[in-house]
């Protein structure tokens, strides 16, 4: 299934709407260059989950945990400073991978692929078309396993 966007806001939207879709101890591994909108589409899912607090990329702090209703969570990860599974594994990322009371999002997951395979992740790639056009390519079925 794939989208275009042409906005921050439609990124955001599409966002919320596939943050309705996902349920906790599932994984959205987002794939995609520098600007290409992973933190937008990351905002928009926690805004459509009911966060309200600011959303911002965790490249500095490597995750971020927002609090969900029913003492449930949302870790957004970001790997891109993580060189290999194994560094990822010293920083304790099972924790935050497929726990079930947690969605959780992977911005750079290739960085941290072999942890990843598992039929609880879904792919979203975005790639830049146009100057100011997204595609997002969602590669599996986003729905409870």
């Amino acid at each position: 299934m794939q989208f275009e966007s042409n906005s921050y806001e439609t990124t955001l939207e599409l966002g919320s709407r596939l943050a309705s879709i996902l349920q906790p101890g599932q994984v959205l591994a987002l794939y995609g260059d520098l600007g290409a909108g992973k933190t937008v589409l990351a905002r928009g899912f926690a805004r459509g989950l009911g966060i309200t607090e600011p959303v911002t990329s965790p490249t500095f702090t490597v995750v971020q945990e927002y609090k969900l209703p029913a003492k449930k969570y949302l870790f957004h990860l970001d790997m891109y400073r993580i060189e290999t599974p194994e560094a990822a594994i010293a920083f304790g990322i099972e924790d935050f991978l497929f726990a079930p009371d947690a969605i959780t999002i992977v911005e750079w997951p290739e960085r941290i692929e072999p942890l990843l395979a598992d039929n609880r992740c879904r792919r979203i790639t975005l790639s830049h078309m146009e100057r100011d056009i997204r595609r997002l390519e969602i590669s599996a079925r986003l729905a409870s396993p």
